[in-house]
């Protein structure tokens, strides 16, 4: 679980295991940017919240029951396309790095604010 996030990223109930199924089906049939489906749907079919049909996804995903799926503004959708593919690596790293430097701002502030480090100052 995610500190400040507890009821989003708590583990999957057992009614959300059993949603996983129907989730999987639908997706599976998500073939192409033209066939995406929206979350909303997904809640829809399963009765979940958004933020628990994304963590049931991502269990989808990294177990590697849906295979090639990814996510746009058009929704979730299964991908035959090698550099489709390629620039959404790209840019959830981009989204990884970033979020990897704002933890690292955080833990500096930290650091000078409670442990008597450096405050450096960018703009004087």
């Amino acid at each position: 679980m995610l500190n400040g996030f507890d009821s989003q990223t708590a583990p999957l109930t057992e009614a959300e295991l059993a949603s996983l199924p129907t989730l999987k089906a639908r997706l599976l049939k998500a073939y192409g940017k033209d066939n995406a489906v929206y979350n909303d749907e997904l809640q829809r079919l399963t009765g979940l919240t958004s933020a628990r049909v994304r963590k049931c996804i991502n269990l989808l995903r990294t177990s590697g029951e849906v295979k090639c799926l990814l996510a746009s503004s058009k929704g979730y959708y299964i991908s035959e396309n090698e550099e489709e593919m390629k620039a959404y690596e790209e840019s959830l790293l981009g989204r990884e790095l970033a979020i990897r430097q704002v933890r690292e701002s955080i833990a500096n502030q930290r650091m000078s604010r409670f442990c008597g480090g450096y405050q450096g100052k960018l703009f004087q």
